[in-house]
């Protein structure tokens, strides 16, 4: 579908220069001398590079359309990861690559959105944030205050972050999936 430059947006997808690349960034300049355009950060979906681009804001783009479809999270085998289409139970496999860093918060039975163009999936939206049990964190020092220090920990899945004081092993923690972070002490 072909649409304005300036009609770009964060997170659309185009068909340029003959591959699928997602926008990570769009911003419309319009400088004291000379025509408007669109400057877009992209990413290319199969590779991973990135590249910055300038379109005029009266120049075409193709907008690639994605099919957005719920999935559960299944299991990992090798570098594919298997989830289940919530509707109608077939399966996908979606590459570690296309998954990234999040992949090591991925639970049994977790819900996302995976976006896929002609069955190949091209990016999958995690929850937000997951509960995870601390499987080891050092022990509180007296002198140490709630407000300005932090501890390191280590999460059930093998990552590290950084929580209050006040939180030991055993407990279960809130993290932020995109950022890595401890969020809050979960209420079971």
């Amino acid at each position: 579908m072909k649409v304005n430059a300036s009609a770009l947006r964060a997170g659309n997808v185009i068909d340029h220069n003959s591959k699928l690349w997602v926008v990570a960034k769009a911003q419309n300049v319009t400088p004291g001398k000379g025509g408007a355009f669109m400057q877009a950060e992209l990413r290319d979906i199969r590779a991973g590079t990135k590249l910055n681009e300038r379109f005029r804001s009266t120049e075409q783009v193709d907008r690639v359309s994605l099919d957005d479809r719920e999935y559960q999270y299944l299991f990992q085998e090798g570098e594919k990861y298997t989830f289940m289409d919530i509707e109608t139970y077939e399966q996908l496999e979606v590459p570690v690559a296309v998954i990234g860093d999040q992949a090591v918060f991925l639970q049994e039975g977790m819900r996302g959105n995976i976006r896929t163009f002609e069955g190949t999936p091209l990016v999958v939206e995690l929850p937000q944030t997951v509960v995870m049990a601390v499987v080891e964190a050092d022990p509180v020092v007296k002198s140490q205050t709630a407000a300005s220090s932090y501890k390191p920990a280590k999460l059930e899945n093998g990552v590290r972050i950084m929580v209050p004081p006040h939180i030991a092993t055993g407990t279960r923690v809130v993290v932020n999936i995109a950022e890595g972070t401890y969020l809050e002490r979960a209420k079971d």
